[in-house]
């Protein structure tokens, strides 16, 4: 008796999946999950606050030139990622692109990790990351309240509870951990 091959997911697949949930294609399979919960939610956005002033805009001691982006999806060879925040270097990517998706991986993205969903960030959206050459990735426990920050696939620094974060690629800055937790 024969195995059936496995059918990949397609792109069409994924824009089949309704606007309420968060569709990725990982390995060849199509990923549906829910939106956020509001801790995760709120961490994520919580986050952009603090890097987008700065970053995007230029604000109080930040460098500007960079385009940060609230769930991006990135495709990313074969793989269309969804993660919760990247950024991209405006040297790299002046303008943004027409289409709906990203084809140019970012610089920088960063995961907030739930649940359901830590193993995958960790163990499969990383190694992608490294692969297409993303720069930096940052990881975010709301329930732990810890950040980890990668440099490709290696751990640089990691923070706690309410320490002061000044991480690449955002070291012109410093803001407190704590602001991303209720």
């Amino acid at each position: 008796m024969s195995i059936p091959a496995k059918r990949f997911a397609t792109y069409e697949d994924l824009c089949q999946v309704p606007d309420h949930m968060v569709a990725q294609i990982i390995h060849g399979q199509l990923i549906v999950m829910p939106r956020p919960a509001p801790k995760h939610a709120l961490a994520s956005s919580s986050l952009g606050g603090e890097l987008i002033g700065p970053y995007q805009k230029g604000r109080g001691d930040g460098p500007g030139g960079w385009w940060i982006l609230d769930e991006p999806e990135l495709h990313l060879g074969l793989d269309i990622l969804v993660p919760d925040l990247a950024g991209w270097r405006r040297e790299r990517m002046p303008e943004l692109p027409k289409t709906a998706f990203f084809t140019l991986p970012p610089d920088w993205v960063c995961e907030v990790l739930s649940p359901s969903t830590g193993q995958m960030d960790r163990v499969d959206k990383l190694p992608i990351y490294a692969e297409h050459g993303v720069g930096h990735a940052w990881l975010v426990d709301p329930e732990l309240q810890t950040l980890e920050v990668f440099a490709l696939d290696r751990l640089e620094c990691a923070f706690k509870a309410a320490e002061a974060v000044c991480a690449p690629p955002f070291q012109a800055i410093s803001f407190s951990l704590a602001t991303l937790w209720p």
